[in-house]
This record gives C-alpha cells, structure tokens and sequence, in this order.
C-alpha cells in the first residue's frame, strides 16, 4: 500500500535531516581580504577624555584583539577651529584629547554645528561629517521587583523615564552603567527614533516606550538561566546621547549582524554583511575604510537600589 506523508510531518522530517547534517564540524578556508582601516569616532560634550580609536580589519575566524593603527594624524575640524588629537604612547591605536570645563563647552557643546573628522594614515586621507544634535534630559530612574517567572525570586528590574523633544526625528543612543560597567553586550544596545523604534511610529513628543525605556543587563549563570538584573546596593547610570540619522542606521545594523543567538533560528537570520560608513578616502581611487564618526550631546541620570 502507498503512504502518503503528510506535509507537516514532512517538513518535520526534513528539518530533522537537516539538523543532523549540521552536526559535522567543518574548518572553512576563507578568501584573504587585505586590511583596512576601521575608524571608531563616537565623541560627546563630556567634559572627559575623548578617543578616537584606530586599527585594522582582520579575517573573519581571527580571535585576537585587533592591530592597532600608529603614526597617524587625527583631527576635528570646525568652522572657527581645529582639535589636534594625541597618540596614547602604548601603541594601541588610541587618540585622545584632554578638554577643561571650558574647552569642551565651546567646542563640542553647540548643537547643530558640523564637525569633521579627518584622519591621515599610511599616506592617505580619510573623512567623515557629523553635526551635533540634541538631545533630552531625564527625568526619573524607578526600581521594581520582578514578580514574572522570567528572572528568580527577589528580583529588581529599573526603567528610566524621558520624553522626547517635540519635532519629529531625533534619534537616539541610550547608554546604561550598571555598578560603573557599561552594558555592551549586542542584545544591550538600546537606540531609539524619537520615543520609539523607528522613523513612522508617530512617537514624537512622547515619553519613551517600553522596552526603550528599560535599563536591564542581560545576564545568566552557568545554565544559561537569567540573573536579576539588580540587587540592594546595585547602582544604575543612564546616558541618553544624541546620534545622527546616519549614526541611527549604522547602530541598528551593528545590531543586526552582531546579536546572533545561534541555534536553529540563525538558518533564518539574516546573513552577515558589512555596515554603512561615513568614513571616505578623499581620493575615489584609494583604499577603502571602516567605522563611524559622530558627536553627541549628551543627558545622564544615576540612582542606587537601596
């Protein structure tokens, strides 16, 4: 007698032949890419140290830290002044400079003025623009206990609370410090277009959005079970930075290529792929780079769980 096999538990069975195929460890051979250079310039009217960071692109598989980039030549230009950065003498590829609550008012503290950056490395000379935009003032941090059966018993979860500038387009970086330590992890990186996600959310003028607003790490244990993100005696920093439009674009698609669960989801992620720039060669024919530059304003609020 003929068996038809239905469709779902075809496609079952074809998954499951699919996911023993992807047990065989392979070692790929990876095409040589020579380096280029990778520009992270996020700088802000702090008044502390801001650094510009150069190094070199390296292949896909290579776990090391990246080569630090030296002997260059770094930049900011605007109308009515320079700012000379100075090489870190440990050869990390690190350019720095030093404001006083006077310099860093004057020179990074107008919004709507263009900066642009210029970086001269093995010969060649490298560009990116950014104009400093506003930013928002926060007004509040809360704690609450958790009582979801997400996190464990006795669990704390914090939000910060801001409003959005009326005006449509701001954009927005929100940088959390738990106990001082940045939250840096792909899943932690938080962006917002005016009080929401994203350009068309009618979220203008508005106080920011769950789960914009909330703060928490994203931490497990050893069995990959989540942690509570905060406990008596833990303390929060927020920092809600101004970004370009560009800048926007480029954090979101650092987010998708780089928060990648693995497992049988990533057979539909979507593929990696190289994120926008704003860092040109003034010369069309010369090598290419990477990175971003931008300037921010910047609004920061901390609290501790007591």
């Amino acid at each position: 007698m003929l068996r038809i096999i239905s469709k779902p538990i075809f496609v079952l069975l074809a998954i499951g032949c699919l996911l023993i195929s992807c047990e065989e460890i392979i070692d790929p051979s990876l095409e040589y890419a020579e380096p280029v250079l990778v520009v992270d310039a996020w700088i802000n009217n702090k008044v502390e140290d801001q650094v510009i960071k150069l190094s070199l692109t390296q292949p896909y598989l290579n776990n090391t830290l990246p080569q630090g980039v030296t002997g260059a030549s770094v930049t900011v230009r605007y109308s009515g002044g320079e700012i000379i950065f100075t090489e870190d003498v440990d050869g990390s590829g690190i350019y720095r400079w030093t404001p006083t609550a006077i310099t860093a008012e004057e020179v990074f503290g107008q919004t709507g003025r263009t900066y642009i950056l210029s970086v001269v490395a093995n010969g060649e000379t490298f560009e990116g623009t950014s104009k400093i935009r506003r930013t928002t003032p926060i007004d509040s941090i809360t704690f609450e206990e958790d009582t979801s059966p997400f996190y464990p018993d006795n669990s704390y979860i914090a939000e910060f609370w801001a409003t959005d500038s009326i005006g449509s387009g701001d954009t927005y970086w929100i940088k959390t410090y738990k106990n001082g330590i940045l939250l840096s992890k792909p899943s932690e990186i938080n962006v917002a277009f005016d009080a929401g996600f994203s350009e068309g959310g009618n979220f203008d003028g508005l106080t920011f959005i769950p789960p914009i607003r909330s703060i928490n790490p994203n931490d497990l244990d050893e069995n990959d079970n989540p942690l509570s993100p905060y406990q008596p005696g833990d303390s929060v920093y927020v920092e809600i930075h101004s970004v370009t439009r560009e800048s926007f674009t480029f954090l979101n698609e650092v987010i998708i290529q780089t928060d990648r669960p693995g497992g049988f989801a990533e057979l539909f992620s979507t593929p990696l792929s190289n994120v926008s720039s704003n860092i040109n060669n003034v010369n069309i024919n010369g090598s290419k780079a990477v990175g971003f530059f931008n300037v921010s304003s910047v609004e920061g609020l901390g609290k501790k769980l007591e």
